[in-house]
């Protein structure tokens, strides 16, 4: 009708629902291994998946405390190092709805987790990472998400300190170069990697601490107080 004034569309948008998933690396039995949880209801019942959860709005004050709330409630240990890896969304991830999860990678001492089950989980145990995967099926897009954190894991060990997170409180020269052979799947010249990590400079001897051995005890070592992740200026 001409004069008529014309109203603007409006179509109701519904917020997409948020959450955060967690990579949990650990050594286990000299090996690279992943937390994994496995669910006890729809959907995916009965299969495995990373950790996570909703974003709690009323506790998180960001998406960093949400996923140590969740690293924390699974694990109980508050890591030293937890970085985000990337975010993942579209309408297809989870049927119940279009889902953003914000993912995130951490590096902890199998020998200080108290592994926790809570509410939606039947299991939760360390499974031995094989290439880039494991080997039970995941929820979701979960294996994506792995896949991702496996990368930049690996990647990052090429020039940084991450791997001393995986060990405990207390280790050895020899302890610390077997992580970063067995994160990159090579040989090290120990020679080499000593003069890399005495450069770096992250790690200080215990003194009067010495792990006994058939022929020269191995000095004992510790992750300098207040030592953030440290970058070489090369690959090693």
């Amino acid at each position: 009708m001409a004069g008529a004034s014309m109203l603007p569309l409006t179509t109701e948008i519904s917020p997409p629902n948020v959450t955060v998933d967690l990579s949990i690396f650990a050594l286990v039995e000299q090996a690279l291994h992943v937390l994994l949880m496995k669910r006890t209801t729809d959907p995916f019942a009965d299969r495995w998946a990373l950790p996570g959860g909703y974003i709690h709005t009323n506790e998180d004050p960001d998406v960093d405390a949400a996923a140590r709330r969740v690293l924390k409630d699974k694990t109980a240990v508050e890591t030293p190092y937890l970085e985000q890896v990337q975010s993942f969304g579209d309408r297809a991830r989870d049927p119940r709805g279009w889902t953003v999860s914000i993912a995130y990678m951490a590096l902890i001492s199998a020998a200080d987790a108290g592994l926790q089950c809570g509410s939606n989980a039947a299991e939760v145990c360390w499974w031995p990472i094989e290439d880039d995967c494991v080997a039970p099926p995941l929820a979701f897009d979960h294996s994506v998400i792995l896949a991702t954190s496996i990368r930049r894991l690996r990647n990052k060990v090429e020039y940084s300190s991450l791997p001393v997170h995986l060990l405990p409180e207390r280790f050895t020269l020899p302890d610390l170069q077997a992580i970063y052979e067995r994160i990159l799947g090579r040989r090290m010249d120990k020679s080499a990697f000593r003069k890399r990590i005495a450069e770096a400079d992250f790690v200080e001897a215990v003194p009067g601490e010495k792990r006994a051995a058939s022929n020269r005890p191995a000095q004992i070592y510790r992750l300098k107080p207040g030592s953030a992740t440290i970058f070489f200026d090369r690959t090693l």
